[in-house]
């Protein structure tokens, strides 16, 4: 059976980011319903737009995701009308600890796990009911490379993708036996105003279509982890088997930490 028949409906939070908006277009199929969330009412419809001029049929929502009751609303609406096969929680935020390393002010902090953590398991725990009951469907969490080891500069951000990472791999391996397949993508550096903001090195850039086409693939083949780009990928998994004094000690010298003052 091929993707566009097995595939009627894909929902997709934060797509008016660069990944999301290369992932909106990359599902863009006639017969095929779209249900694009994102804040920015302005870019939402122009990707919106896109997608619609290659057949697709687009629900748009600008929604707050930390406005959790206006979330669970809209959401319940969709599924009260489509049957929903594939959610992709790509929505993120991300902060840094500056270049002189002054930290992360509490509302960033807050902000990262409102909508990193908290929005992405509260649109899980919404869209999940409906896909046991028919016992079929995939999820897709998009956490970040960060989760493997983290970061001295986005220390929030980085615990955020961490948890995604691993909420992501354990419904995984409590829903396999449903029938819903889970899924964890793990992105490098991608295209995106999100990226230009970060400080440190940005090695492998990718753009966001190759990261989008590489995530359809992964999906399609229901990879466990989708990880890219090589060699960074694997860079950041051997961090995480290391001793932390030693990690941190790379990233020092690959100019990922503050350095010591005095």
């Amino acid at each position: 059976m091929s993707e566009s028949v097995e595939l009627k409906s894909v929902l997709i939070t934060g797509a008016t980011g660069s990944i999301g908006g290369a992932l909106a277009l990359s599902y863009a199929a006639p017969e095929r319903t779209l249900i694009l969330q994102g804040r920015n009412q302005e870019r939402l419809n122009a990707v919106a737009n896109m997608c619609e001029s290659r057949g697709a049929r687009v629900i748009r929502g600008v929604i707050d995701l930390r406005e959790r009751q206006e979330l669970v609303s809209w959401l319940s609406q969709i599924l009260e009308n489509v049957e929903l096969d594939l959610l992709i929680v790509n929505a993120g935020v991300n902060a840094n600890i500056g270049p002189d390393g002054q930290g992360e002010s509490w509302h960033e902090i807050e902000t990262i796990v409102d909508v990193n953590i908290l929005s992405a398991m509260l649109i899980i725990d919404t869209v999940l009911p409906s896909m046991r009951l028919r016992r079929c469907g995939q999820i897709a969490l998009v956490s970040s490379l960060a989760a493997y080891f983290g970061l001295p500069i986005t220390p929030t951000y980085s615990a955020s993708k961490a948890a995604v990472k691993a909420y992501g791999e354990a419904l995984r391996g409590w829903l396999g036996s449903e029938g819903i397949r889970v899924n964890v993508i793990m992105p490098g550096y991608v295209e995106s105003s999100m990226s230009d903001a970060m400080l440190g090195p940005k090695p492998f850039l990718w753009s966001p279509e190759k990261a989008a086409s590489v995530i359809q693939r992964g999906l399609q083949k229901n990879k466990a982890r989708i990880s890219f780009p090589f060699p960074l990928n694997l860079g950041t998994w051997f961090l995480a088997t290391l001793p932390a004094s030693c990690s941190i000690a790379i990233l020092r010298w690959l100019n990922y930490g503050v350095k010591r003052r005095g």
